[in-house]
């Protein structure tokens, strides 16, 4: 125990000390090995030592590519680009002889996955396989910079020529480029040469929107599910290309914390997950326990991190025989700060990361016919369960949408999950699915369990606390029909294999050229962007409010947008080839109608409205949420391909607002928008302009009176007079709604409703904000149901607070209108069936009566 004790001092003493002296390489690598003077070491390639500066993303390319030419123990692939075009990098390092037999190896993993063929693997000799994952959130950079010395050790060190032979390493050394590159640039650009530590220094306090995120400010870590952004789907490929039994995930956390490394909270594992898990898990933390008790440093385990949300990337492999390890380092955030436990420096926590690094790997090794072992039986079980489940598959689709249908295809083929097409018409207990647009996924493959967590919908819970989102339920956050199917139904579907599903399928025009007009419905996902084309293109485009038809073949629902040349001289060859090619990139059916008295009403009718072309400006930076700023931008910019202006709110006040006929404002605080500022806003929406608006940017809307929008503020009553001091923290925590899914009900006949066909749609809420319906019914298109939770976990008071209220309002004023939404209709990229809603307010939110509003 003095030992221990005499131990820990040294290390803090060391933190200390690393805080005003130069570090060099022997601060970081453990006493007892040798290395190969033939590797170039970091500082040699980089002409400083790491902890000095900040390595950005392109230096970090600079020296794995120096040491992948260097040693032959060391492959360097290029998987994808970011989308700031930079390369995202695997290494892969092992023994020679397992580089020159890859091939080998994996389709070893495969069989370990496959129940039918696990039995032929050989685990007395089958190596291991370990990823090491590092900075998948930009401004945590004590993983990147620890990146380095791993590969270097893994790459030169001579004692570990004999474990090379029983583990295959994949280091992905910068999860985030383009996140990290930001970040590195604002510290060292910051950076004095005498450093003091304190916490206010410009250094220490990135500007907006600081470098957690990728370009477009999403949390990569929320996308190991959903696939959205280039980095994740690079990623994931390799994953489900080498099923690799540990996946490391390197953090960091606040300041004046210590390090955490998993097993998390056991209560709050996801039930998919089997026991052996954790099991597992905790006998790893024994590995990096002792290595850190060797260097002092503090550490704790299972408090605060949970693995229930299978989209982070220390709980996603955790369902798919692996044993995923999160690791938290307290974060310096620059090179040197003042914290609880003394000075932290930036060289002390790269080395925290990296020790962490070392115990994993020979963990991996002593652990390997363990590790091994535990796969094989992982889909074996699996295997088990899909035979005893009576449902044998799922089947989704939606028959008006083939782009949002082929999105959650897509999804579920990034994660060696077979689907299958269907290729005629069933009808499954009154619901229609039809062919070609239509998928089906069966349960019975390896695969298993990770589909029921894909599908499943779960609202009880054996802890109320979640670090992340309760619910995820993939076909519910595409607004998608979907259902089990037994055995029977399986086998006479009528069905086949996809590989690949098109992001775009084929759209057409239907009819000649020299048309009276042309039409397509508002149904499609990608209908806005092909609107937005036939915009740029100088077309006139308007909107339909009633149903209308030309003959029996031909009809069309409310949205439906009406195109004719307007005032664009133009041949009518010319426009016809236009809409043939904007239909073929959009996947939308354009039809010819050849005559304007059309049945239901003619097509001059006053229900028809002229659109204007949206000119967007998103509000950013201050108080904005980020996260939500950029799943706009990215919604925009990425899939619809409209350009857009990122206003910063500091220069609201002088903006010329007139530029725009759309401003949107996502959740976050807008008080340092002055009283100028508001009052331009307010003049803007009254001579006609569209505001957006979303979470508490609503309760700066109604305090500067441009929008009318209230919401309860009802206090749960407890009479207790003591409640135990231990237990605060979870009951304050159980009544956060971090993050489920809920009914809402829709009017189909409002504008923002146009494209839907079932008023029952759901919605992600992951607030407690509950607005009050408007004393006008007409402004009310969405609203709670009395019965809302479909899948996930509120609190009980909260859900009662929920049932029938407002999530959107519309207010007007003046000519303009105000349409505040309560939840984010975008929700990280993947809730493809309430981005319609959002699109609907841009483009037709002009068109909204003002009398309904009022």
């Amino acid at each position: 125990m003095i030992k221990r004790i005499f131990t820990l001092c040294l290390g803090l003493l060391a933190l200390s000390a690393s805080a005003q002296e130069e570090v060099d390489l022997s601060y970081y690598l453990r006493p007892g090995y040798s290395y190969n003077p033939a590797i170039p070491t970091p500082a040699a390639v980089l002409g400083f030592e790491i902890g000095e500066w900040h390595v950005s993303h392109d230096q970090v390319y600079m020296y794995m590519e120096k040491l992948a030419a260097a040693s032959d123990r060391v492959n360097l692939e290029i998987i994808g680009r970011t989308y700031e075009n930079r390369p995202l990098m695997m290494l892969t390092i092992s023994h020679p002889d397992n580089l020159n037999r890859l091939n080998a190896i994996k389709f070893q993993r495969a069989q370990l996955r496959d129940p039918s063929q696990s039995g032929e693997v050989d685990i007395e000799s089958a190596p291991v396989v370990a990823y090491m994952g590092y900075s998948v959130h930009g401004n945590e950079p004590s993983g990147v910079n620890a990146s380095l010395l791993a590969a270097y050790h893994f790459a030169a060190a001579n004692e570990l020529e004999e474990d090379l032979q029983n583990i295959v390493i994949l280091i992905e050394p910068g999860i985030n480029p383009d996140g990290i590159n930001r970040f590195a640039s604002w510290v060292n650009s910051n950076r004095s040469i005498h450093m003091n530590g304190d916490p206010l220094n410009r250094e220490l306090n990135e500007a907006w929107p600081r470098g957690r995120t990728n370009h477009y400010w999403f949390d990569l870590n929320r996308d190991w599910l959903p696939v959205q952004h280039p980095e994740s789907r690079a990623r994931i490929e390799k994953i489900q290309e080498w099923k690799p039994n540990l996946v490391l995930d390197f953090h960091e956390m606040g300041t004046n914390s210590t390090f955490f490394f998993q097993p998390g909270i056991p209560s709050r594992n996801h039930p998919l997950t089997p026991r052996k898990n954790f099991e597992l898990t905790e006998k790893v933390a024994q590995y990096h326990a002792k290595y850190l008790d060797e260097i002092g440093s503090l550490y704790f385990t299972q408090e605060n991190y949970d693995d229930f949300y299978y989209g982070k990337g220390s709980t996603y492999p955790d369902v798919q025989g692996q044993i995923g390890i999160l690791f938290e380092q307290a974060s310096s955030r620059g090179h040197l700060q003042e914290s609880v436990n003394g000075p932290l420096s930036f060289p002390f926590t790269i080395r925290n990361q990296f020790t962490a690094t070392l115990s994993s790997f020979e963990a991996a090794v002593s652990m390997r016919k363990e590790l091994n072992t535990y796969m094989r039986d992982f889909y074996l079980d699996a295997k088990k369960e899909a035979d005893n489940d009576t449902n044998k598959a799922y089947i989704f689709g939606t028959p008006n949408d083939k782009g949002r249908t082929n999105h959650l295809a897509d999804i579920i083929l990034q994660h060696d999950i077979k689907v299958y097409g269907l290729k005629e018409n069933i009808n499954i207990n009154g619901v229609d699915f039809k062919a070609n647009q239509s998928y089906i996924v069966p349960l019975n493959q390896p695969q298993y369990r990770l589909i029921r967590g894909m599908f499943e919908t779960r609202t009880e819970f054996q802890d109320s606390l979640f670090y992340d989102v309760s619910a995820w339920t993939l076909p519910m956050a595409f607004d998608m029909r979907f259902m089990t199917v037994n055995s029977r139904i399986l086998n006479l579907a009528n069905v086949e294999e996809v590989k690949r599903v098109p992001q775009h399928p084929a759209g057409e025009l239907k009819g000649a050229a020299g048309a009276y007009a042309y039409a397509f419905e508002w149904g499609e996902y990608y209908a806005p962007k092909a609107l937005y084309q036939l915009m740029e293109k100088g077309y006139n485009l308007r909107v339909s409010h009633k149903e209308f038809e030309e003959g029996a073949d031909k009809k069309f629902s409310r949205g439906t947008i009406l195109i004719d040349k307007g005032r664009k001289q133009v041949t009518d060859q010319d426009f016809f080839e236009d809409l043939q090619e904007v239909a073929r990139q959009t996947g939308i059916v354009i039809s010819a109608i050849n005559t304007g008295y059309t049945g239901g009403i003619n097509l001059g009718s006053p229900s028809i409205s002229v659109l204007q072309k949206p000119e967007v400006a998103l509000l950013v930076e201050d108080g904005v949420s980020s996260s939500e700023a950029g799943e706009i931008w990215h919604l925009l910019d990425q899939r619809m391909e409209m350009p857009i202006t990122l206003l910063p709110s500091s220069l609201f006040s002088n903006a010329d607002l007139q530029r725009y006929n759309v401003i949107i404002m996502p959740n976050g605080n807008y008080s340092g928008i002055n009283q100028a500022g508001s009052e331009s806003l307010k003049s803007w929406v009254r001579n006609g302009g569209t505001l957006i608006a979303r979470g508490a940017a609503l309760n700066w809307i109604n305090q500067n009176k441009i929008g009318e929008f209230s919401f309860k503020n009802e206090t749960e009553k407890d009479s207790t007079l003591q409640k135990r001091y231990a237990d605060m923290a979870n009951i304050q925590g159980a009544k956060v709604t971090g993050g489920a899914i809920f009914k809402v009900k829709l009017d189909l006949t409002h504008p923002l409703g146009y494209g839907y066909q079932d008023e029952n749609l759901f919605t992600f809420r992951n607030s407690n904000q509950f607005m009050l319906p408007s004393g006008n019914p007409f402004a009310n298109p969405l609203i709670y149901t009395d019965s809302p939770l479909a899948s996930g976990y509120v609190y009980p008071f909260n859900l009662e607070q929920m049932k029938n209220t407002a999530m959107i309002r519309v207010s007007a004023n003046g000519k303009g209108k105000v349409i505040g939404f309560v939840d984010n209709p975008n929700f990280r990229a993947f809730w493809f069936g309430t981005n319609k809603l959002f699109l609907n307010s841009i483009f037709f939110g002009s068109t909204i009566s003002s009398s309904s509003a009022r």
